[in-house]
C-alpha cells in the first residue's frame, strides 16, 4: 500500500489522484488543506507531533504491508537569513527534515520485519542552486540528502530503498502563483525552456517503487537546470 504525505496539495495531490486513478491502495494525509474527495482515503496529521503520528500508524497497522512511503508535505519560509525569524526558520526544519524522519522510524520496522520498503523523499533544485531566501528551505532539503544516504546503507539488506527526487520547476503548486515577472525569468533560466509536467515526476516515483538496486540516491527531474 502507499502512504502519501500532503496529499491535499501540488504535486502531492496530482500523485495521490494518479495512484487512485490506477486502482492502487492509497492513504493521504493532510494538515490545512481538507480534501475535496475521496475523504475516507485521508488522515489528518502534524508531522511535528511524534505521538499523532504514532497513533495514525497503529490505525492503519492492518493495511500496513509492502509499503510505500512518499513524501510529499512540506512547509516553506522566505527570508534572508540575517532577518530571519528563527522560529519560523526552525518550524522549516522541524516539518521538511525531523517530521520526514519521525514518520520513516514509524515505518521501517514494520518495513524490515516484511522485508520491503519503498522510501520516496521530495527534495528540492533550490537546495542545489542557491536562491537567495531560502536557507530554511534549503537546509531542510539538503538533510535528506544525509539522512538518506544512511538509512539506506543501514536497510539495504532488508529490501528496503530510500531515494531523493531533487525537483525543479513544474507547473503545479506555488510557483504557478508568482508574479508574471519572476515566473517568466524562472522559465528563461530552465533549459528546457519550460515548466515541467508532473507526469515525469511520477514516472521517476513509479520506477523506483518498481526498483530493488537503487537506493540511496537523488535523482534531478529538473529540465536541465543546475
Amino acid at each position: 500500500m502507499i502512504l502519501l504525505t500532503g496529499a491535499t496539495r501540488g504535486i502531492g495531490k496530482f500523485l495521490f489522484e494518479k495512484f487512485i486513478s490506477l486502482g492502487e491502495d492509497v492513504i493521504g494525509t493532510y494538515h490545512n488543506t481538507f480534501p475535496e474527495n475521496d475523504i475516507d482515503r485521508f488522515i489528518k496529521i502534524d508531522l511535528a507531533d511524534y505521538d499523532s503520528l504514532k497513533n495514525m500508524i497503529n490505525k492503519i497497522q492492518y493495511k500496513l504491508k509492502n509499503v510505500v512511503l512518499i513524501n510529499c508535505a512540506g512547509n516553506n519560509y522566505n527570508s534572508f537569513a540575517h532577518k530571519s525569524n528563527i522560529e519560523k526558520w526552525e518550524e522549516v526544519i522541524n516539518i521538511n527534515l525531523i517530521g520526514t524522519f519521525r514518520l520513516i522510524n514509524l515505518l521501517l520496522p514494520i518495513m524490515r520485519e516484511q522485508n520491503y520498503g519503498r522510501i520516496i523523499n521530495f527534495a528540492s533544485i533550490v537546495a542545489q542552486k542557491g536562491v537567495p531566501g531560502t536557507s530554511a528551505y534549503a537546509a531542510s532539503k539538503s538533510g535528506l540528502w544525509g539522512l538518506t544516504k544512511a538509512i539506506a546503507v543501514e536497510n539495504a539488506n532488508k529490501g528496503i530503498t530510500i531515494n531523493n527526487l531533487n525537483l525543479g520547476y513544474f507547473n503545479i503548486g506555488m510557483i504557478t502563483e508568482v508574479p508574471e515577472n519572476f515566473l517568466k525569468q524562472v522559465i528563461n533560466s530552465i533549459p528546457k525552456a519550460e515548466l515541467g509536467n508532473p507526469d515525469n515526476i511520477f514516472n521517476v516515483v513509479k520506477f523506483l517503487i518498481e526498483s530493488d538496486y537503487i537506493t540511496g540516491t537523488s535523482i534531478d527531474i529538473n529540465g536541465g537546470l543546475f
